[in-house]
């Protein structure tokens, strides 16, 4: 079942890079108490995550905090050496870089796809969802491969 809106993001742990090294952090710390902008990708490096949904919400970072988001995260199936790098390359330095390396929290969502054909396994559709202290109060989900509601200023029009 996909996750929608007014659930409550399940309870998980996720990867994060920090200046300790891969970091497990939960998503009650993620997400509770705050208003977090949370987009998925595909894959890091992949075409459309590199060159239109990463830079989306980096080149709207300031417009996403001044209607209220605390903060902006960007999960991806890879692993946080991987994420930590790719927001490195992008100067996304004030977007958490998330791995679901397992992609337990994906397939907790319901929003997994198998790539295993163009060899990338199991992957997260691509998404851009509003979370108000862990209940999803906008979701904007792909259709697999697509990008046409998941972007930065999609979510903005909708705050």
């Amino acid at each position: 079942m996909t996750i929608k809106v007014g659930d409550k993001i399940p309870n998980a742990e996720l990867m994060m890079m920090t200046e300790k090294g891969p970091t497990k952090v939960s998503t009650s710390d993620l997400f509770g108490g705050k208003k977090v902008a949370l987009f998925a990708v595909p894959g890091a490096y992949t075409p459309t995550c590199s060159a239109k949904h990463l830079p989306s919400f980096i080149d709207n970072s300031s417009k996403l905090a001044e209607k209220g988001v605390n903060e902006i995260v960007c999960l991806s199936v890879n692993d946080p050496f991987v994420m930590a790098a790719w927001g490195k390359e992008h100067n996304a330095g004030n977007i958490k870089m998330v791995a679901d390396s397992d992609a337990s929290f994906t397939k907790a969502l319901g929003v997994e796809f198998d790539a295993s054909g163009a060899g990338l396994g199991i992957r997260s559709r691509r998404y851009s969802m509003l979370v108000d202290d862990g209940v999803v109060k906008q979701l904007n989900l792909e259709e697999t491969g697509g990008y046409e509601v998941s972007d930065a200023g999609t979510l903005l029009g909708q705050l």
